[in-house]
């Protein structure tokens, strides 16, 4: 695909950017919670989230900018790693707990759907194949 490196990259840019967008609220509560404020409680914290976001987004920019087939294989890799990440965000952060479900937002939503385009876009690298003789 010609522009699945484009793609990946304002993927991954808007996967930071999602990150300060509301995933969830909890009405009971009146509580808010996205990729920076993660805290409910003393006992509940599910921590800042835009961190581990954005150490894989860059990572994987960095490789999409690459045009070497390491980084390509490499940059499969970490989105993998991503994709299990923000996947393991949707089940915690969606998850119902004493009796108490939260009101999912669209960001969260639109954060797994992103992390899925930006494993889509590793598995079609951009590179130009040289033939040995």
């Amino acid at each position: 695909m010609k522009y699945s490196q484009q793609i990946g990259i304002i993927a991954s840019a808007l996967v930071i950017a999602i990150c300060f967008l509301p995933w969830v609220e909890v009405p009971s509560l009146h509580l808010t919670l996205n990729g920076i404020h993660g805290k409910v409680n003393d006992g509940l914290t599910f921590g800042t989230q835009i961190k581990a976001h954005s150490f894989f987004c860059i990572i994987m920019i960095a490789l999409f900018l690459i045009p070497k087939l390491w980084a390509k294989r490499t940059n499969i890799f970490f989105a993998v790693l991503h994709l299990g990440w923000v996947i393991k965000n949707y089940i915690i952060f969606s998850m119902c707990r004493q009796g108490e479900c939260p009101e999912i937002k669209p960001a969260l939503y639109l954060l797994v759907t992103l992390a899925v385009i930006i494993q889509f876009m590793t598995f079609l690298p951009n590179l130009e194949i040289k033939e040995s003789e």
